[in-house]
């Protein structure tokens, strides 16, 4: 008994966290949020298309998804209360056992349309490519803690963390989660010192890359469509024609979240809940749900509010002496405003369709580990202090 409680006393500590620099902004914004995601998952719940079993986008299980976050509460306190010094000895490993389930999964994975993502556990589906973005960004941390960018080398480093993962979630095919490790990657090559002019030459490479992929035909064939679905869906004509067909998901998303007009229909009363037509409604359509149903106003604020989370996350991030801890809470802010921009601009049409879910407020019992554990690392340590003797410094503006 005195073995194990000396190694949870290793691990875990909340004399590390100063409750008066504790971001407490960001929590109460981010409960805020988890509290308007359940709102809207329990009407989506109670619809009449939910009720009937009609629908495209399936059956909303709220109790399954309170269950969910019941389960993901834990692993919050445990990432809030994780003691740094053992979140740096072994960032490495834990990098490598996300990388170790990313390749498990190819192996004994389940497939689903065409694509293996997930591990059936029992009573859970674990999908690895969730909790491989915070790995990535653990072990970025790591890398970047020590680089100066005056070597090739110092470049070529965190590259290489994020593109081992990126590879491995786009064989499943996952191509759009994989694309949300290159914000977060080049935000953070940023933030540790790199060069503005550089870094937007990766962007440039990246851009032209994509351009080149699907010129060349490297692309699955449904990701070939869903471009050019999204490119022929600025002619609204065009959009209209192919409403029953490959523009389905891309059609109704926008029509529900122009439907809300400036107040919206009102909480549950949402054609798309009505109807049941938007696919993935609670989880990567929802803001399109809680746009026709709230409308411009109120949605524009909750964005708002969202984005606010980032920013006091940020500023968290960048009150803090530590470098590797700098790094983590900045690379989790920019994982929460990757998202938030991602998500959003599918549903309004700015981007093409991918299936990603709004941390926070979607369902999803992966993406809720995930987003417990980001948050939990985030304001664990960024009411951290320690004293840091080394040179290396946070990008000064």
């Amino acid at each position: 008994m005195q073995a194990l409680k000396e190694l949870f006393g290793a691990v875990f500590s909340a004399k590390h966290i100063r409750w008066m620099d504790f971001a407490w902004p960001a929590l109460v914004l981010a409960m805020g949020l988890l509290f308007t995601g359940l709102i809207f998952i329990d009407a989506m719940a109670l619809s009449a298309s939910n009720l009937g079993g009609s629908g495209t986008g399936g059956r909303i299980d709220f109790d399954g998804h309170k269950q969910k976050v019941l389960v993901a509460i834990p692993v919050f306190f445990a990432a809030l209360f994780l003691r740094p010094t053992w979140l740096r000895r072994f960032t490495p490993l834990i990098y490598t056992g996300c990388i170790a389930l990313l390749v498990l999964v190819q192996l004994i994975g389940d497939e689903r349309n065409n694509a293996k993502r997930w591990i059936q556990l029992p009573r859970f589906d674990l999908q690895p490519s969730e909790l491989a973005k915070i790995g990535t960004i653990l072990m970025l941390a790591k890398v970047l803690t020590s680089s100066q960018f005056q070597t090739l080398g110092d470049w070529l480093k965190p590259l290489g963390v994020a593109l081992l993962p990126m590879a491995l979630v786009a064989i499943q095919p996952d191509l759009g989660t994989a694309l949300t490790i290159i914000p977060v990657t080049l935000g953070l090559i940023y933030l540790a010192g790199g060069s503005g002019v550089v870094i937007s030459g990766m962007v440039g490479a990246v851009a032209l890359s994509g351009f080149m992929a699907f010129q060349s035909g490297l692309l699955q064939g449904y990701q070939v469509e869903r471009v050019e679905t999204w490119i022929e869906s600025f002619d609204t004509d065009a959009l209209i024609a192919s409403r029953n067909g490959a523009a389905f998901h891309t059609f109704y998303a926008r029509t529900f979240t122009g439907n809300g007009g400036a107040f919206g229909r009102g909480l549950g009363e949402g054609v798309a809940n009505e109807t049941g037509l938007l696919p993935e409604r609670d989880c990567d359509s929802i803001i399109a749900v809680i746009a026709e149903e709230w409308g411009f106003y109120k949605t524009a604020a909750l964005i708002l509010a969202y984005a606010l989370m980032v920013v006091f996350l940020m500023i968290s991030a960048a009150g803090l002496r530590d470098r590797f801890a700098r790094l983590i809470v900045g690379g989790v802010s920019i994982y929460f405003a990757a998202h938030l921009f991602i998500n959003v601009s599918v549903n309004v049409g700015l981007l093409p369709m991918t299936g990603l879910t709004l941390p926070l407020l979607s369902t999803g019992g992966s993406s809720l580990l995930a987003t417990f554990l980001a948050l939990g690392l985030a304001l664990g340590l960024g009411s951290h202090h320690e004293r840091d003797l080394g040179s290396e410094a946070f990008r000064r503006y």
